[in-house]
Protein backbone atom coordinates (compact mmCIF):
# COMPACT_ATOMS: atom_id res chain seq x y z
CA UNK A 1 0.00 0.00 0.00
CA UNK A 2 1.63 3.20 -1.18
CA UNK A 3 2.08 6.54 1.21
CA UNK A 4 -0.79 8.30 -0.96
CA UNK A 5 -3.21 5.84 -0.55
CA UNK A 6 -2.46 5.88 3.15
CA UNK A 7 -2.89 9.67 2.94
CA UNK A 8 -6.22 9.19 1.09
CA UNK A 9 -7.73 7.69 3.94
CA UNK A 10 -9.91 9.67 6.41
CA UNK A 11 -12.15 8.41 8.57
CA UNK A 12 -15.95 9.17 8.36
CA UNK A 13 -16.35 9.91 12.09
CA UNK A 14 -14.73 12.31 13.86
CA UNK A 15 -11.00 11.39 14.92
CA UNK A 16 -11.76 12.67 18.73
CA UNK A 17 -14.32 10.78 18.88
CA UNK A 18 -13.04 7.57 18.00
CA UNK A 19 -9.99 7.90 20.28
CA UNK A 20 -12.29 8.22 22.92
CA UNK A 21 -14.91 5.41 22.41
CA UNK A 22 -12.23 2.84 21.53
CA UNK A 23 -10.43 4.16 24.76
CA UNK A 24 -13.39 3.02 27.09
CA UNK A 25 -12.54 -0.62 27.08
CA UNK A 26 -9.21 -0.81 27.56
CA UNK A 27 -9.80 1.27 30.95
CA UNK A 28 -11.88 -0.96 31.97
CA UNK A 29 -9.78 -3.70 30.91
CA UNK A 30 -6.32 -1.57 32.33
CA UNK A 31 -8.80 -0.57 35.62
CA UNK A 32 -9.19 -4.05 36.40
CA UNK A 33 -5.52 -5.27 36.87
CA UNK A 34 -5.56 -3.21 40.19
CA UNK A 35 -9.16 -2.65 41.17
CA UNK A 36 -9.90 -6.07 42.00
CA UNK A 37 -6.53 -6.20 44.30
CA UNK A 38 -8.37 -4.50 47.37
CA UNK A 39 -11.18 -6.84 46.84
CA UNK A 40 -9.69 -10.13 47.70
CA UNK A 41 -10.06 -10.97 51.44
CA UNK A 42 -13.95 -9.49 50.85
CA UNK A 43 -13.55 -12.31 47.44
CA UNK A 44 -12.03 -15.37 50.06
CA UNK A 45 -14.34 -14.74 52.62
CA UNK A 46 -17.54 -14.76 50.38
CA UNK A 47 -16.44 -17.78 48.25
CA UNK A 48 -14.90 -19.76 51.57
CA UNK A 49 -11.54 -19.81 50.42
CA UNK A 50 -7.95 -18.62 51.73
CA UNK A 51 -6.76 -15.22 50.48
CA UNK A 52 -4.07 -17.39 49.15
CA UNK A 53 -6.69 -19.00 46.66
CA UNK A 54 -8.24 -16.33 45.71
CA UNK A 55 -4.91 -14.99 44.62
CA UNK A 56 -5.86 -17.05 41.55
CA UNK A 57 -8.18 -14.74 40.90
CA UNK A 58 -5.52 -12.42 39.95
CA UNK A 59 -2.73 -14.71 38.59
CA UNK A 60 -5.47 -16.51 35.90
CA UNK A 61 -5.98 -13.06 34.57
CA UNK A 62 -2.41 -11.90 34.08
CA UNK A 63 -1.45 -14.96 32.34
CA UNK A 64 -3.88 -15.39 29.69
CA UNK A 65 -3.67 -11.49 29.16
CA UNK A 66 0.71 -11.72 29.23
CA UNK A 67 -0.34 -14.49 26.55
CA UNK A 68 -2.49 -12.83 24.23
CA UNK A 69 -1.12 -9.04 24.31
CA UNK A 70 1.92 -10.08 22.05
CA UNK A 71 -0.19 -12.32 19.17
CA UNK A 72 -2.95 -9.67 19.07
CA UNK A 73 -2.05 -8.22 16.10
CA UNK A 74 -1.97 -11.23 14.04
CA UNK A 75 -5.47 -11.85 15.74
CA UNK A 76 -6.65 -8.52 14.07
CA UNK A 77 -5.25 -9.61 10.74
CA UNK A 78 -6.86 -13.25 11.17
CA UNK A 79 -10.28 -11.39 12.15
CA UNK A 80 -10.19 -8.07 10.75
CA UNK A 81 -8.96 -5.31 13.33
CA UNK A 82 -12.29 -3.75 14.10
CA UNK A 83 -14.47 -7.54 14.22
CA UNK A 84 -11.83 -8.68 16.18
CA UNK A 85 -11.98 -5.29 18.53
CA UNK A 86 -15.40 -5.44 19.14
CA UNK A 87 -15.29 -9.27 19.65
CA UNK A 88 -12.65 -8.19 22.28
CA UNK A 89 -15.16 -5.57 23.94
CA UNK A 90 -18.95 -8.39 23.56
CA UNK A 91 -16.47 -10.88 25.69
CA UNK A 92 -14.73 -8.92 28.44
CA UNK A 93 -18.12 -7.53 29.00
CA UNK A 94 -20.03 -10.73 29.19
CA UNK A 95 -16.84 -12.52 31.50
CA UNK A 96 -17.04 -9.51 33.77
CA UNK A 97 -20.85 -10.06 34.25
CA UNK A 98 -20.00 -13.72 34.93
CA UNK A 99 -17.19 -12.98 37.11
CA UNK A 100 -19.66 -10.99 39.07
CA UNK A 101 -22.43 -13.21 39.20
CA UNK A 102 -19.50 -16.54 40.16
CA UNK A 103 -20.85 -18.19 42.97
CA UNK A 104 -17.58 -20.33 43.58
CA UNK A 105 -13.69 -19.21 43.28
CA UNK A 106 -13.56 -21.85 40.73
CA UNK A 107 -15.84 -20.30 38.44
CA UNK A 108 -14.38 -17.06 39.00
CA UNK A 109 -11.00 -18.11 38.14
CA UNK A 110 -12.04 -19.84 35.13
CA UNK A 111 -14.70 -16.85 34.21
CA UNK A 112 -11.34 -14.09 34.70
CA UNK A 113 -8.80 -16.29 32.83
CA UNK A 114 -11.19 -15.60 29.84
CA UNK A 115 -11.66 -12.06 30.73
CA UNK A 116 -7.70 -11.62 30.21
CA UNK A 117 -7.82 -13.92 27.00
CA UNK A 118 -9.82 -11.32 25.38
CA UNK A 119 -8.43 -7.92 27.26
CA UNK A 120 -5.26 -8.79 26.23
CA UNK A 121 -6.66 -7.71 22.18
CA UNK A 122 -7.65 -4.58 24.08
CA UNK A 123 -4.97 -2.14 24.53
CA UNK A 124 -2.51 -3.56 21.36
CA UNK A 125 -6.00 -2.51 18.59
CA UNK A 126 -6.67 1.01 20.42
CA UNK A 127 -3.39 2.35 19.75
CA UNK A 128 -3.07 0.85 16.33
CA UNK A 129 -6.87 2.62 15.62
CA UNK A 130 -5.50 6.26 17.20
CA UNK A 131 -2.08 5.85 15.14
CA UNK A 132 -4.25 4.93 11.96
CA UNK A 133 -6.74 7.64 12.55
CA UNK A 134 -4.59 10.41 12.85
CA UNK A 135 -1.66 12.32 11.13
CA UNK A 136 2.00 12.21 12.74
CA UNK A 137 1.51 15.84 13.57
CA UNK A 138 -1.93 15.31 16.08
CA UNK A 139 -0.65 11.95 17.53
CA UNK A 140 0.96 13.79 20.31
CA UNK A 141 -2.88 15.39 21.60
CA UNK A 142 -4.21 11.99 20.87
CA UNK A 143 -1.91 9.50 22.95
CA UNK A 144 -3.10 11.95 25.77
CA UNK A 145 -6.82 10.30 25.11
CA UNK A 146 -4.87 6.64 25.05
CA UNK A 147 -3.19 7.75 28.18
CA UNK A 148 -6.36 8.67 30.54
CA UNK A 149 -6.67 4.37 29.96
CA UNK A 150 -3.22 3.38 30.45
CA UNK A 151 -2.12 5.41 33.39
CA UNK A 152 -5.20 6.98 35.11
CA UNK A 153 -7.49 3.36 35.02
CA UNK A 154 -4.04 1.20 37.66
CA UNK A 155 -4.37 5.04 39.79
CA UNK A 156 -8.48 5.22 40.25
CA UNK A 157 -8.42 1.60 40.75
CA UNK A 158 -7.69 0.62 44.37
CA UNK A 159 -9.98 4.13 45.26
CA UNK A 160 -12.69 2.70 43.01
CA UNK A 161 -12.62 -0.81 44.48
CA UNK A 162 -12.02 0.21 47.96
CA UNK A 163 -15.35 2.51 47.85
CA UNK A 164 -17.33 -0.26 45.70
CA UNK A 165 -16.06 -3.26 48.11
CA UNK A 166 -16.83 -1.46 51.42
CA UNK A 167 -20.18 0.13 50.12
CA UNK A 168 -21.49 -2.16 47.94
CA UNK A 169 -19.98 -6.02 46.96
CA UNK A 170 -16.71 -7.04 45.60
CA UNK A 171 -19.43 -8.11 42.88
CA UNK A 172 -19.39 -4.68 41.79
CA UNK A 173 -15.89 -4.61 41.30
CA UNK A 174 -16.60 -6.70 38.05
CA UNK A 175 -20.31 -5.99 37.33
CA UNK A 176 -19.81 -2.29 36.99
CA UNK A 177 -18.33 -3.01 33.50
CA UNK A 178 -21.13 -4.22 32.15
CA UNK A 179 -22.69 -0.92 30.80
CA UNK A 180 -19.76 0.89 30.42
CA UNK A 181 -18.89 -2.10 28.00
CA UNK A 182 -22.18 -2.17 26.61
CA UNK A 183 -21.63 1.66 25.37
CA UNK A 184 -18.30 1.17 23.85
CA UNK A 185 -19.46 -1.80 21.60
CA UNK A 186 -22.06 0.35 20.40
CA UNK A 187 -20.07 3.25 19.66
CA UNK A 188 -16.88 1.32 17.98
CA UNK A 189 -19.79 -0.42 16.20
CA UNK A 190 -20.87 2.82 14.76
CA UNK A 191 -17.83 4.97 14.52
CA UNK A 192 -14.65 2.77 13.82
CA UNK A 193 -13.69 1.91 10.48
CA UNK A 194 -10.79 -0.36 9.10
CA UNK A 195 -8.47 1.90 6.43
CA UNK A 196 -7.95 0.15 3.45
CA UNK A 197 -4.22 -1.03 4.40
CA UNK A 198 -5.72 -3.18 6.84
CA UNK A 199 -8.45 -4.72 5.33
CA UNK A 200 -5.65 -5.62 2.44
CA UNK A 201 -3.67 -7.27 5.19
CA UNK A 202 -5.76 -10.07 6.59
CA UNK A 203 -4.39 -13.51 7.48
CA UNK A 204 -5.34 -16.42 6.36
CA UNK A 205 -6.20 -19.92 8.31
CA UNK A 206 -3.81 -21.83 6.71
CA UNK A 207 -0.96 -19.39 7.61
CA UNK A 208 -1.23 -19.88 10.87
CA UNK A 209 2.15 -20.03 12.77
CA UNK A 210 1.28 -23.18 15.45
CA UNK A 211 5.01 -22.98 16.64
CA UNK A 212 5.39 -19.56 16.96
CA UNK A 213 2.10 -19.29 18.99
CA UNK A 214 2.85 -22.00 21.22
CA UNK A 215 6.34 -21.08 22.27
CA UNK A 216 4.57 -17.51 22.62
CA UNK A 217 1.77 -18.95 24.50
CA UNK A 218 4.10 -21.28 26.93
CA UNK A 219 7.03 -18.77 27.62
CA UNK A 220 4.60 -15.41 28.30
CA UNK A 221 2.50 -17.69 30.01
CA UNK A 222 5.04 -19.49 32.28
CA UNK A 223 6.97 -15.91 32.57
CA UNK A 224 3.50 -14.17 34.35
CA UNK A 225 2.87 -17.26 36.63
CA UNK A 226 6.54 -17.26 38.46
CA UNK A 227 5.96 -13.23 38.22
CA UNK A 228 2.89 -13.31 40.13
CA UNK A 229 3.38 -16.16 42.35
CA UNK A 230 6.82 -16.09 43.16
CA UNK A 231 6.46 -14.37 46.03
CA UNK A 232 4.36 -15.89 47.59
CA UNK A 233 6.31 -18.91 47.06
CA UNK A 234 10.03 -17.94 48.42
CA UNK A 235 10.92 -17.43 44.72
CA UNK A 236 13.48 -20.09 43.26
CA UNK A 237 13.41 -21.96 46.50
CA UNK A 238 9.96 -23.54 45.17
CA UNK A 239 10.45 -26.36 42.65
CA UNK A 240 7.21 -24.48 40.84
CA UNK A 241 8.68 -21.62 40.40
CA UNK A 242 12.39 -22.97 39.58
CA UNK A 243 10.24 -24.87 35.99
CA UNK A 244 8.47 -22.13 35.58
CA UNK A 245 11.41 -19.64 35.14
CA UNK A 246 13.16 -22.46 33.19
CA UNK A 247 10.25 -22.49 30.93
CA UNK A 248 9.72 -19.52 30.07
CA UNK A 249 13.47 -18.78 29.19
CA UNK A 250 13.36 -21.82 27.17
CA UNK A 251 10.68 -20.87 25.32
CA UNK A 252 11.12 -17.30 25.09
CA UNK A 253 14.64 -17.91 23.34
CA UNK A 254 13.48 -20.38 21.09
CA UNK A 255 10.42 -18.06 20.11
CA UNK A 256 12.78 -15.45 19.56
CA UNK A 257 15.20 -17.29 16.98
CA UNK A 258 11.87 -18.89 15.55
CA UNK A 259 10.32 -15.73 14.66
CA UNK A 260 13.07 -14.42 13.05
CA UNK A 261 13.84 -17.23 11.01
CA UNK A 262 9.96 -18.23 9.81
CA UNK A 263 8.63 -16.59 7.01
CA UNK A 264 5.09 -15.92 8.51
CA UNK A 265 6.09 -15.00 11.75
CA UNK A 266 2.54 -14.72 14.55
CA UNK A 267 4.86 -11.86 15.26
CA UNK A 268 6.95 -9.72 13.50
CA UNK A 269 9.98 -8.67 15.38
CA UNK A 270 11.59 -7.46 12.32
CA UNK A 271 9.55 -3.65 13.62
CA UNK A 272 12.95 -3.40 16.15
CA UNK A 273 15.06 -2.73 13.53
CA UNK A 274 13.55 0.91 13.20
CA UNK A 275 15.88 2.62 16.51
CA UNK A 276 12.69 4.75 17.39
CA UNK A 277 10.64 1.54 17.99
CA UNK A 278 13.09 -0.46 20.02
CA UNK A 279 14.33 2.78 21.74
CA UNK A 280 10.60 3.60 22.40
CA UNK A 281 9.81 -0.20 23.24
CA UNK A 282 12.83 -0.12 26.52
CA UNK A 283 11.59 3.52 27.60
CA UNK A 284 8.19 2.31 28.26
CA UNK A 285 9.72 -0.97 30.02
CA UNK A 286 10.76 1.90 32.37
CA UNK A 287 7.36 3.50 32.56
CA UNK A 288 5.77 0.42 33.27
CA UNK A 289 8.44 -0.53 36.16
CA UNK A 290 7.60 3.26 37.78
CA UNK A 291 4.01 3.23 37.24
CA UNK A 292 3.10 -0.42 38.62
CA UNK A 293 5.75 -0.45 41.40
CA UNK A 294 4.68 2.69 42.81
CA UNK A 295 0.68 2.12 42.56
CA UNK A 296 1.60 -1.15 44.70
CA UNK A 297 4.21 -0.57 47.12
CA UNK A 298 2.39 3.18 48.44
CA UNK A 299 -0.94 0.71 49.41
CA UNK A 300 1.31 -2.11 51.24
CA UNK A 301 2.82 0.67 53.25
CA UNK A 302 -0.46 2.25 53.78
CA UNK A 303 -2.31 -0.41 54.52
CA UNK A 304 0.22 -3.11 56.11
CA UNK A 305 1.75 -0.45 58.08
CA UNK A 306 0.41 2.81 58.88
CA UNK A 307 -3.34 1.51 59.53
CA UNK A 308 -4.81 2.63 56.25
CA UNK A 309 -8.45 1.24 55.11
CA UNK A 310 -8.42 0.52 51.13
CA UNK A 311 -10.44 3.57 50.71
CA UNK A 312 -8.73 6.09 52.23
CA UNK A 313 -5.36 4.01 50.80
CA UNK A 314 -6.80 4.96 47.66
CA UNK A 315 -8.06 8.86 48.37
CA UNK A 316 -4.18 9.42 49.28
CA UNK A 317 -3.77 8.52 45.20
CA UNK A 318 -6.41 10.70 43.80
CA UNK A 319 -4.58 14.03 44.10
CA UNK A 320 -1.91 12.49 41.95
CA UNK A 321 -4.64 11.62 39.62
CA UNK A 322 -6.21 14.86 39.56
CA UNK A 323 -2.85 16.20 38.35
CA UNK A 324 -2.57 13.83 35.59
CA UNK A 325 -5.81 14.39 34.17
CA UNK A 326 -4.45 18.48 33.83
CA UNK A 327 -1.26 17.66 32.89
CA UNK A 328 -0.92 15.21 30.03
CA UNK A 329 -3.09 17.23 27.88
CA UNK A 330 -1.07 20.51 28.47
CA UNK A 331 2.19 18.39 27.94
CA UNK A 332 0.24 17.07 24.85
CA UNK A 333 -0.61 20.49 23.48
CA UNK A 334 1.95 23.39 24.86
CA UNK A 335 4.94 20.99 25.67
CA UNK A 336 5.53 18.75 22.99
CA UNK A 337 5.37 21.18 19.84
CA UNK A 338 7.82 23.29 21.22
CA UNK A 339 10.22 21.30 23.26
CA UNK A 340 11.87 18.42 21.88
CA UNK A 341 10.67 15.37 22.58
CA UNK A 342 13.95 13.29 23.79
CA UNK A 343 14.47 16.52 26.76
CA UNK A 344 10.85 16.03 27.49
CA UNK A 345 10.94 12.02 27.93
CA UNK A 346 14.60 12.69 29.91
CA UNK A 347 12.79 15.75 32.00
CA UNK A 348 10.01 12.79 32.79
CA UNK A 349 12.78 10.28 34.28
CA UNK A 350 14.17 13.00 36.37
CA UNK A 351 11.24 13.86 37.95
CA UNK A 352 10.68 10.14 38.62
CA UNK A 353 13.95 10.08 40.23
CA UNK A 354 13.83 13.03 42.33
CA UNK A 355 9.80 11.79 43.35
CA UNK A 356 12.27 8.91 44.81
CA UNK A 357 14.33 10.33 46.71
CA UNK A 358 11.53 12.29 47.80
CA UNK A 359 10.05 9.33 49.38
CA UNK A 360 12.85 7.62 50.52
CA UNK A 361 12.69 10.00 53.44
CA UNK A 362 10.20 8.20 55.29
CA UNK A 363 8.90 8.24 58.96
CA UNK A 364 7.00 6.05 61.06
CA UNK A 365 4.33 9.11 62.15
CA UNK A 366 4.18 9.89 58.56
CA UNK A 367 0.60 11.56 57.56
CA UNK A 368 -2.09 11.59 55.02
CA UNK A 369 -0.62 14.75 53.23
CA UNK A 370 2.58 13.83 53.24
CA UNK A 371 1.72 10.10 51.66
CA UNK A 372 -0.47 11.80 49.13
CA UNK A 373 2.17 13.98 47.97
CA UNK A 374 4.73 11.11 47.51
CA UNK A 375 2.17 10.04 45.09
CA UNK A 376 1.44 13.48 43.28
CA UNK A 377 5.18 13.93 42.81
CA UNK A 378 5.57 10.73 41.19
CA UNK A 379 2.60 10.96 38.66
CA UNK A 380 4.15 14.23 37.37
CA UNK A 381 6.82 12.59 35.76
CA UNK A 382 4.83 10.10 34.75
CA UNK A 383 2.71 12.69 33.10
CA UNK A 384 5.94 13.82 30.66
CA UNK A 385 6.82 10.21 29.85
CA UNK A 386 3.80 8.35 28.05
CA UNK A 387 2.69 10.43 25.62
CA UNK A 388 6.14 11.52 24.56
CA UNK A 389 7.35 8.11 24.47
CA UNK A 390 4.37 6.39 22.30
CA UNK A 391 4.73 9.59 20.13
CA UNK A 392 8.51 8.91 19.52
CA UNK A 393 8.57 5.48 19.12
CA UNK A 394 6.17 5.32 16.57
CA UNK A 395 7.09 8.60 14.46
CA UNK A 396 9.39 6.68 11.52
CA UNK A 397 7.68 3.27 12.24
CA UNK A 398 5.99 2.19 8.36
CA UNK A 399 1.94 2.00 9.30
CA UNK A 400 1.98 -1.64 7.65
CA UNK A 401 4.09 -2.35 11.26
CA UNK A 402 1.40 -0.93 13.53
CA UNK A 403 -0.33 -3.88 14.29
CA UNK A 404 2.46 -5.81 15.33
CA UNK A 405 4.31 -2.79 17.06
CA UNK A 406 1.17 -1.57 19.02
CA UNK A 407 1.42 -5.59 20.66
CA UNK A 408 4.86 -5.78 21.34
CA UNK A 409 4.78 -2.20 22.93
CA UNK A 410 1.76 -2.90 25.09
CA UNK A 411 3.40 -6.26 26.09
CA UNK A 412 7.01 -4.51 27.29
CA UNK A 413 5.03 -2.30 29.07
CA UNK A 414 2.76 -5.12 31.03
CA UNK A 415 5.77 -7.40 31.54
CA UNK A 416 7.89 -4.46 33.23
CA UNK A 417 4.91 -3.86 35.14
CA UNK A 418 4.54 -7.29 36.43
CA UNK A 419 8.65 -7.34 36.74
CA UNK A 420 8.39 -4.04 38.69
CA UNK A 421 5.67 -4.77 40.97
CA UNK A 422 7.73 -8.41 42.29
CA UNK A 423 10.73 -6.70 42.47
CA UNK A 424 9.37 -3.47 44.53
CA UNK A 425 7.72 -5.85 46.83
CA UNK A 426 10.52 -9.07 47.14
CA UNK A 427 12.85 -5.98 47.87
CA UNK A 428 10.67 -4.64 50.81
CA UNK A 429 10.43 -8.14 52.34
CA UNK A 430 13.82 -8.59 52.18
CA UNK A 431 14.98 -5.18 53.54
CA UNK A 432 12.55 -5.26 55.92
CA UNK A 433 13.79 -8.70 57.54
CA UNK A 434 17.44 -7.33 56.91
CA UNK A 435 16.70 -4.01 58.86
CA UNK A 436 14.39 -5.97 61.31
CA UNK A 437 17.84 -8.00 62.27
CA UNK A 438 19.80 -5.17 62.78
CA UNK A 439 17.54 -3.08 65.27
CA UNK A 440 16.98 -6.27 67.32
CA UNK A 441 20.50 -5.77 68.04
CA UNK A 442 19.41 -2.77 70.35
CA UNK A 443 17.17 -5.13 71.79
CA UNK A 444 19.09 -5.10 75.36
CA UNK A 445 18.84 -4.08 78.99
CA UNK A 446 22.38 -2.17 78.04
CA UNK A 447 20.63 -0.12 75.43
CA UNK A 448 19.34 2.99 77.42
CA UNK A 449 16.86 3.92 74.35
CA UNK A 450 15.13 0.62 74.93
CA UNK A 451 15.26 0.47 78.77
CA UNK A 452 13.30 3.91 78.49
CA UNK A 453 10.85 2.84 75.83
CA UNK A 454 9.94 -0.90 77.43
CA UNK A 455 9.90 1.41 81.08
CA UNK A 456 7.30 3.86 79.27
CA UNK A 457 4.53 1.32 77.70
CA UNK A 458 4.89 -0.83 81.08
CA UNK A 459 3.72 2.34 82.60
CA UNK A 460 1.42 3.43 80.51
CA UNK A 461 -0.54 0.02 80.48
CA UNK A 462 -0.61 -0.41 84.18
CA UNK A 463 -2.00 3.19 84.13
CA UNK A 464 -4.61 0.98 82.24
CA UNK A 465 -5.60 -1.60 84.26
CA UNK A 466 -3.13 -4.14 83.60
CA UNK A 467 -1.52 -6.27 86.10
CA UNK A 468 2.56 -6.59 86.96
CA UNK A 469 3.21 -9.55 84.51
CA UNK A 470 0.09 -8.87 81.86
CA UNK A 471 1.59 -5.71 81.55
CA UNK A 472 5.45 -6.65 80.93
CA UNK A 473 4.06 -8.96 78.34
CA UNK A 474 1.99 -6.62 76.91
CA UNK A 475 4.65 -3.90 76.81
CA UNK A 476 7.29 -6.50 74.74
CA UNK A 477 4.18 -7.05 72.12
CA UNK A 478 3.94 -3.49 71.61
CA UNK A 479 8.10 -2.43 71.25
CA UNK A 480 7.95 -5.57 68.95
CA UNK A 481 5.61 -4.01 67.11
CA UNK A 482 7.20 -0.90 66.68
CA UNK A 483 10.51 -2.60 66.10
CA UNK A 484 8.43 -4.39 63.17
CA UNK A 485 7.31 -0.84 62.14
CA UNK A 486 10.15 0.88 61.78
CA UNK A 487 12.08 -2.03 59.95
CA UNK A 488 9.19 -2.14 57.26
CA UNK A 489 9.80 2.32 56.69
CA UNK A 490 13.55 1.63 56.64
CA UNK A 491 12.77 -1.07 53.83
CA UNK A 492 10.59 0.74 52.14
CA UNK A 493 12.97 4.29 51.84
CA UNK A 494 15.13 1.76 50.60
CA UNK A 495 12.84 0.35 47.71
CA UNK A 496 11.93 4.35 46.71
CA UNK A 497 16.00 4.65 46.97
CA UNK A 498 16.67 2.20 44.14
CA UNK A 499 13.67 3.10 42.01
CA UNK A 500 14.85 6.87 42.35
CA UNK A 501 18.52 5.44 41.11
CA UNK A 502 16.69 3.61 38.44
CA UNK A 503 15.15 6.12 36.84
CA UNK A 504 18.27 8.57 36.79
CA UNK A 505 19.97 5.49 34.93
CA UNK A 506 16.97 5.15 32.29
CA UNK A 507 17.39 9.21 31.31
CA UNK A 508 21.17 8.71 29.01
CA UNK A 509 18.16 6.29 26.91
CA UNK A 510 16.08 8.93 25.82
CA UNK A 511 18.96 10.20 23.70
CA UNK A 512 19.23 7.45 21.69
CA UNK A 513 16.28 8.12 19.94
CA UNK A 514 16.36 9.76 16.46
CA UNK A 515 16.57 13.70 16.75
CA UNK A 516 14.29 15.68 14.87
CA UNK A 517 10.36 16.70 13.81
CA UNK A 518 8.07 13.94 15.70
CA UNK A 519 5.43 12.32 13.37
CA UNK A 520 8.02 12.44 10.56
CA UNK A 521 7.57 9.19 8.99
CA UNK A 522 8.55 7.08 5.64
CA UNK A 523 5.60 5.79 3.67
CA UNK A 524 4.64 2.65 4.27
Amino acid sequence: MSATAHAAFHPRANPWLIAAVVTMAPFMEVLDTTIVNVSLPHIAGSLSASYDDATWALTSYLVANGIVVPISGWFGRLLGRKPYFLLCVAMFTLCSFLCGIATSLDQLVVFRLMQGFFGGGLQPNQQSIVLDTFEPSQRGRAFSVVAFGIIFAPVLGPTLGGWLTDTWSWRWVFLINVPVGIIAFIAVAQLVEDPPWVKGDRARLIDIDYIGLSLIALGFGALQLMLDRGEDNDWFASPAIRIAALVSVASLIGAVCWLLLTDKPVVNLRVFADRNFAVGSVMVSGIGISLYSSMVIIPLLAQGWLGYTALLTGLASSPGAALMIVLIPLVARLVLPNVQTRWVIAFGFLLIGFSGLYASHLTPNIDFTTLAWIRAYQTIGLAFLFVPNSTMAYSTLPRRLNADATALYAMFRNIAGSMGISVATAMAANRLQTHRAYLATHLSPLDQPYDNLLAQYHHSLQALGYAGGAAGNAAMGLLNQTLNQQAAILAYSDVFMVSAVTAFAVIPLAFLFRPGIVGARRGG
